[in-house]
């Protein structure tokens, strides 16, 4: 239960306190990401120099657990190289598939507290989708 309430603070504090949900006018990257099943609807923008993410944002309208996971994963990759935050989008998704170890769980920090998510089929992709959309737009670059 204690697990549970950690999780609600964390989603709840996020989704009605991003601090990355806003326009960024430098950013030298951004990509769309739509979740069709439930419309959920972003704009990711990411400055990158030198291989390195050294801004982000993102804009747009979902559900909690979207826009929260957005912007705790804008937390964890602001200041990393393309590769390490691709390393934790695969953190990511492994977590919310079951397939993580404590160890790694640690990496993602409070993105962490939505392993829970894993329980829920319909919500994984909400999870997912700041993630997706970054891995799209690091990948495409």
């Amino acid at each position: 239960m204690e697990n549970r309430t950690f999780y609600n603070e964390i989603l709840i504090d996020h989704n009605q306190h991003p601090g990355h949900k806003r326009e960024l006018p430098d950013a030298n990257l951004i990509l769309e990401g739509i979740n069709p099943s439930c419309g959920d609807d972003i704009f990711l923008h990411l400055k990158v120099e030198n291989d390195t993410i050294v801004d982000g944002s993102f804009v747009g309208d979902g559900c909690a657990i979207s826009q929260a996971s957005a912007d705790m994963m804008l937390d964890l990759v602001i200041g990393k190289s393309k590769d390490e935050a691709l390393h934790l989008a695969d953190l990511f998704r492994r977590m919310i598939h079951g397939e993580i170890t404590e160890d790694e769980l640690d990496e993602l920090e409070e993105a962490g507290a939505l392993q829970d998510i894993a329980h829920m089929p319909a919500r994984v992709k909400c999870a997912m989708l700041g993630w997706r959309t970054m891995k799209e737009m690091i990948e495409q670059e």
